[in-house]
């Protein structure tokens, strides 16, 4: 469907044309205007890396390369022709390519980015830590996936067929469209996520959510262990282990230890073990709340990675508290442990359910 453009006597359609007539390139006008403005594109995604190619034996480049608030990785790859060449299986590659990638090697990456757009004063690892609401970074939530987003004038039947069939397969991947038109010498340009269909897209993700989990739960080799809890004279059984920790946690705060208190014992990851808001509140207002805080600081509150649901949350002297649900390997043997020893007269135990 064309754009119109409402004039003062007449409704006129503007003339469709392309990048190339108008003398933009795909490097040195593209990808330069959208690095800069990549929510065009890419909303909630930091850029990182421009010309990305830090593996051995290959010429490959990522366009950009991005992360966003959830600690994913974005590959972004952009092209001004008419029907997006090949971009997908270049997307694809460069996607298993970089899946491995720590937050370590994407602080020095991004360190070299902001050196090369002339922000060498910037501290690239407080920046990215920033951007993603950490106080600390966290290898076991950084890079869990890879999210494709490939930015051309049009797709091909052909590409478009094969995302759509990666997507059924539990890739992230979408499709922007850029469509320049021509007006009095200026460009406009039309973006529209094509794929997948903005209206549509929470159901697909959901349906593909679904089966990546059916998938995983039938080839996923983590140590689910379940643990056995003993709080005083009660027992708690077969207890995930961020289930088991946040019973401990509970089971202190309501023996009358402030929450804060409580975190400081929390190993590596006491700094981010608590988000509280002023006041007694319920889950939907301590949302809010804590992500208003987090916003005036700059910061991000993904209430995903808390244990926030009405019966969840905590109370103490005025203030609402939600515990961290992130918890394995190491994280959760160093805090148990010290929990446990930090206040023996609370009789805290725990071992893994026979």
């Amino acid at each position: 469907m064309p754009i119109y453009e409402f004039a003062s006597e007449e409704i006129r359609p503007l003339s469709k044309t392309t990048f190339g007539l108008m003398q933009l390139q795909e490097r040195r006008d593209l990808q330069r205007l959208l690095r800069a403005n990549i929510a065009v594109v890419a909303p909630d995604t930091l850029v990182v890396a421009e010309e990305f190619g830090d593996w051995d034996e290959s010429r490959r480049r990522i366009d950009l390369l991005g992360i966003d608030r959830n600690a994913n990785l974005v590959v972004i790859e952009l092209k001004r022709t008419e029907d997006g060449g090949h971009m997908e299986l270049q997307a694809l590659r460069y996607a298993a390519m970089v899946s491995t990638m720590t937050f370590d090697h994407a602080a020095d990456v991004f360190a070299r980015y902001l050196m090369q757009i002339g922000k060498a004063d910037t501290d690239a690892r407080a920046e990215l830590l920033d951007f993603l609401g950490w106080d600390e970074p966290d290898e076991d939530a950084f890079a869990q996936d890879v999210r494709i987003v490939l930015a051309s004038a049009e797709f091909s039947r052909e590409l478009t067929t094969s995302v759509l069939w990666l997507i059924e397969r539990g890739i992230d991947i979408r499709c922007v469209r850029l469509q320049p038109y021509g007006l009095d010498g200026r460009v406009l340009v039309d973006v529209q996520q094509i794929i997948p269909l903005p209206e549509v897209a929470e159901y697909q993700v959901r349906v593909t959510e679904k089966k990546r989990k059916e998938r995983e739960a039938r080839t996923d080799t983590r140590d689910w262990t379940s643990y056995d809890v003993t709080l005083g004279g009660r027992q708690l059984t077969g207890l995930r282990k961020r289930h088991a920790i946040y019973q401990v946690f509970r089971h202190l705060v309501e023996s009358g230890i402030a929450p804060e208190e409580v975190a400081k014992h929390c190993g590596p990851r006491a700094n981010r073990a608590l988000v509280s808001v002023e006041g007694e509140v319920v889950a939907e207002d301590f949302h809010r709340l804590a992500k208003e805080a987090r916003a005036r600081e700059g910061r991000n509150f993904d209430p995903g990675r808390y244990f926030c649901g009405d019966d969840e949350l905590l109370h103490f002297e005025g203030r609402t508290y939600a515990f961290l649900n992130q918890w394995g390997g190491r994280a959760f043997d160093e805090a148990m442990i010290n929990l446990r020893d930090a206040f023996p007269e609370k009789e805290i135990a725990f071992a893994p359910s026979e």
